[in-house]
């Protein structure tokens, strides 16, 4: 009878362990942040709320957050996080958010596909286009005439000044 209750004692805290460390990564998952009237992009100077089909933005672990007016600034942002914000590095991001070109809804950047090269234009001219998934975003590229799609981790510098 000891030794079950010991066994079982033993399972409680392991999943007590376990459900402190789901929580706390949960915890940390920010929800997107609506921009107010006097919120601008920080590369372009732009009011985001002009702008409402190409929000993007980014938040940080200590819940201060930037928004932009497009993917393309915010890939500048992000590629040089020294020069637009001192003091934070890409370990201070909890989230980052595109709009989905298709819905309209605020998706996880990292899960996006971005297509590049379309005969679409944001507000700063040539664009990503960000989607949900990759069906859609072939669906995009043949429609728009898009070049090629991106995953979040392909996307570099490079492939951000080409848009300029």
């Amino acid at each position: 009878m000891v030794r079950i209750a010991k066994a079982n004692l033993i399972w409680i805290a392991a999943l007590g362990a376990v459900l402190l460390i789901i929580g706390a990564g949960l915890a940390e998952t920010k929800e997107p942040v609506k921009p107010s009237k006097k919120d601008k992009c920080p590369v372009c100077g732009m009011f985001v709320y002009k702008y409402p089909d190409w929000l993007t933005e980014i938040i940080f672990k200590d819940e201060s957050v930037d928004f932009f007016d497009g993917a393309k600034d915010l890939f500048k942002y992000y590629f040089n996080l020294r020069k637009y914000r001192p003091g934070k590095n890409k370990k201070d991001i909890a989230a980052i958010y595109v709009k989905e070109y298709y819905d309209m809804k605020l998706i996880d950047a990292r899960r996006a596909f971005f297509v590049i090269g379309s005969d679409v234009y944001g507000p700063m001219g040539h664009e990503l286009i960000p989607l949900a998934s990759e069906e859609d975003a072939r669906t995009f590229m043949k429609d728009h005439k898009g070049k090629r799609i991106l995953r979040f981790e392909q996307i570099t510098p490079r492939e951000i000044e080409q848009l300029d």
